[in-house]
């Protein structure tokens, strides 16, 4: 059995400029094994008392459970957004050979 767990992370993005900045430094700094960027989104939610609507970039990122507290801190600083996207979730099961890759992409 793995002794890291695996990670996804959702967040969004306001331009695939930024998104593809960002993923870089995150992958790079290796707090995250890879990203799928889905640009032309469209978002409806709740900001500051109004109902806004923005087309964005959608970002998955895979990590570890380990690396999820630097990833946030980081992305947090990278990010344009006052509050950014950052929804876990957590894979029951995947394929053995990709989540071995993944997660020897990540240090914890």
């Amino acid at each position: 059995m793995r002794a890291k767990k695996a990670a996804i992370v959702l967040v969004t993005f306001p331009s695939i400029e930024e998104a593809r900045r960002i993923v870089n430094v995150l992958v790079e700094e290796r707090i995250a094994a890879c990203a799928n960027l889905f640009p032309g989104v469209e978002s409806v939610y709740r900001w500051k008392g109004n109902v806004e609507s923005s087309v964005e970039v959608a970002g998955i990122l895979k990590t570890s459970e380990g690396c999820l507290n630097r990833l946030e801190v980081r992305l947090t600083e990278l990010h344009s957004y006052e509050v950014p996207e950052f929804l876990v979730l957590s894979p029951e099961s995947g394929s053995e050979a990709y989540l071995n890759w993944m997660l020897s992409n990540v240090p914890y």
